[in-house]
């Protein structure tokens, strides 16, 4: 089964540490394993824009399509056999990138 993980980051977020060598220990440990379908960090809320094209014409705006404190700093996608392993990576996930971790199955 596929999950969504979603890394969430916050405006109060210390970043005093690079976890990057970390995150990509962890990520050689899920290729390892097979559990690696997909991984990226993302830019800032500054560089995103909003579409919306459900009227007659297409709109675009600057920033998040929320506005919060949190916002999505990055994402994996993982094969796993269950909610349990997902929920156990995701565990060591939290820990490793010292952010919130959002699960969420595929459809």
């Amino acid at each position: 089964m596929r999950y969504l993980v979603s890394v969430i980051d916050d405006e109060n977020s210390p970043d005093n540490t690079d976890r990057r060598p970390a995150i990509s220990e962890f990520n050689e440990r899920l290729m390892a394993e097979g559990h690696w379908v997909f991984a990226g960090g993302l830019a800032g809320t500054d560089a995103a824009t909003v579409v919306d094209n459900r009227g007659e014409q297409a709109v675009f705006s600057d920033g998040p399509f929320v506005e919060s404190k949190e916002f999505l700093a990055g994402v994996w996608v993982w094969e796993v056999p269950d909610l349990d392993m997902a929920l156990k990576l995701a565990s060591e996930a939290s820990k490793v990138c010292d952010r919130k971790i959002e699960v969420r199955p595929f459809l």
